[in-house]
């Protein structure tokens, strides 16, 4: 890990973490430091539905399994959970989002991380590179993405 945290979780991680990939342990290694109290984990609570969509439509996984799995990892006391949506976070996201030119949600997480002090976005992509402030930790190496490539289209 590269710094001390506070870390936010970005959905890829959340949703990969309880995938049962041959790569997920990558990811279940952060989100089980997180619920320990190990590291300092930040979770908006939207990350969690866009976690439930992926699970569903990506990795194969039920509504109820994915339900499931969500409102298990809600019980986490040790997690800091990102309740707020308000309108000004909001549009403040879409303005990254279209400086960056990143989707929507990515937009939303980046300024969520900015409000909330995080010092480092875990992810498995490079869309918050640029986000100032906040660095990014991609949680999964070049060959495991390939792996996990691999496994997604089987």
């Amino acid at each position: 890990m590269s710094s001390d945290g506070p870390y936010l979780f970005d959905v890829g991680v959340i949703a990969l973490a309880h995938a049962g990939t041959p790569v997920s342990e990558s990811a279940l290694t952060y989100v089980r430091d997180a619920i320990r109290g190990e590291i300092d984990g930040v979770i908006p609570y939207p990350a969690l539905v866009d976690a439930h969509h992926v699970l569903s439509s990506y990795y194969g996984f039920s509504n109820e399994r994915a339900s499931d799995l969500m409102e298990n990892l809600m019980d986490a006391k040790r997690i800091h959970w990102h309740d707020e949506m308000p309108e000004s976070l909001v549009r403040s996201g879409f303005t990254l989002s279209s400086e960056l030119n990143v989707e929507g949600w990515d937009g939303y997480y980046a300024q969520v991380a900015l409000a909330e002090s995080v010092e480092t976005i875990l992810t498995l992509d490079d869309d918050f590179e640029d986000v100032d402030g906040v660095a990014t930790e991609v949680v999964l190496t070049p060959d495991e993405f390939a792996t996990l490539n691999d496994y997604l289209e089987y």
